[in-house]
C-alpha cells in the first residue's frame, strides 16, 4: 500500500513537471505579427513571433484571406476574404487561433477590405469599392459594430485604408488617382488633407504614441515607405531601393516598422527602425503584415 502511495505521488509530480514544461514552451512563442502567405496554395493568414522564427497557420478558407487587423485586446483578428469567384470581398473576424470565424459583410459584387478596429474594440471601419450604376469606380469608408451590426457609410469620406487614431479619429487615403492621406472625425467632419502632391499616398497607420503616421507613396517613382507627423509636417522617405514597398505597421513601442516588399515577383516582409535604418528580411514569401499593439 505504501509503495502504491509513493508511486502515485511520483506520477503526480512527473505530470506537474511536464505541465510546467508545456506551459513554459507555449509562453516562449509569443505570436505578435499576423501576415498573409500563399505557402499552402490559397492566400491564408499566419501568425509568427517578432523574429519570424516560428509560425502557425490560422485560416483555411478557399480564396484569399488578407488585410489583417488585430483587435485592441489581442484576442481577435479581422480580415477580408473572397467570395462569388472573387467578385465579392467581405470582412470577417475570428479568434487569433482561427476559431469562431464570422462573416460580417455580405454585399455582392462589392469589395470590402482594410478593416480597422476602434481603440475600444467596439467598432470596425472598412473600405468598400465598386462600380456604381453609371460604371464609375466608387470608393467609400464604412463603419460597423464589431459583431457586424449597424453598418453605416461615413458619407463625407471617399477613399480607403481607414485607421483609427488614439483619440478615435480616422486617417485614410482619399479616392484613387492622386490620392492623399487625410484625417477626419469618425462622422466624417473636420476633414483635413495631410499630404498634397500628384502621387498615390496610401495605407496610413498611426504610431502607438499617436504622434506620427507611416504610409506608402509612389511620389518618387515607385512605392516606398514614408513617415510624417500626425499634422502632416516633416514628411520623410524611409526606404530608398528600386523595389515596391507596401503596408507599413508599427511595433508596439513605436521604435520599428514592418512592411511588405515586392522583389522579383515575390513578396517578403521586412523590419526596420523607425528612421529607416537596420532594414532586414524577417518573413519570406509573405505580405500584408500587421504588428500586434495590445492595449492592457
Amino acid at each position: 500500500m505504501k509503495y502504491l502511495q509513493n508511486f502515485s505521488i511520483l506520477i503526480f509530480l512527473l505530470g506537474l513537471i511536464t505541465s510546467c514544461q508545456v506551459s513554459k514552451q507555449a509562453k516562449s512563442t509569443e505570436y505578435a505579427i499576423a501576415y498573409s502567405s500563399k505557402e499552402s496554395g490559397d492566400v491564408e493568414i499566419y501568425l509568427t513571433n517578432i523574429k519570424g522564427a516560428s509560425k502557425v497557420k490560422v485560416t483555411n478558407h478557399p480564396g484569399n484571406d488578407g488585410y489583417v487587423a488585430w483587435s485592441p485586446d489581442g484576442k481577435r483578428i479581422a480580415c477580408y476574404a473572397y467570395h462569388d469567384g472573387r467578385k465579392t470581398w467581405s470582412i470577417h473576424t475570428m479568434n487569433v487561433d482561427g476559431t469562431n470565424r464570422k462573416r460580417l459583410t455580405h454585399v455582392k459584387n462589392k469589395w470590402d477590405s482594410s478593416p480597422a478596429w476602434s481603440p475600444d474594440g467596439r467598432k470596425i471601419a472598412f473600405s468598400r469599392a465598386y462600380k456604381n450604376t453609371e460604371g464609375v469606380w466608387t470608393e467609400e469608408i464604412w463603419i460597423m459594430n464589431s459583431d457586424g451590426s449597424e453598418q453605416t457609410q461615413i458619407k463625407p469620406l471617399n477613399g480607403g485604408g481607414p485607421y483609427f487614431t488614439k483619440s478615435g479619429r480616422i486617417v485614410f487615403h482619399s479616392k484613387t488617382n492622386s490620392s492623399e492621406i487625410c484625417i477626419a472625425d469618425v462622422d466624417g467632419s473636420n476633414l483635413t488633407k495631410l499630404t498634397n502632391n500628384n502621387a498615390e499616398d496610401w495605407h496610413p497607420e498611426v504610431s502607438p504614441d499617436g504622434k506620427q503616421i507611416a504610409f506608402m507613396s509612389d511620389r518618387d517613382g515607385n512605392r516606398e515607405i514614408y513617415v510624417m507627423n500626425i499634422d502632416g509636417s516633416n514628411q520623410k522617405r524611409l526606404t530608398t531601393d528600386n523595389f515596391e514597398h507596401w503596408h507599413p505597421s508599427w511595433s508596439p513601442d513605436g521604435s520599428k516598422i514592418i512592411f511588405s516588399s515586392f522583389e522579383n515577383k515575390k513578396r517578403h516582409v521586412y523590419v526596420m527602425n523607425k528612421d529607416g535604418s537596420s532594414m532586414k528580411k524577417i518573413i519570406p514569401n509573405a505580405s500584408g503584415a500587421s504588428w500586434l499593439k495590445k492595449h492592457k
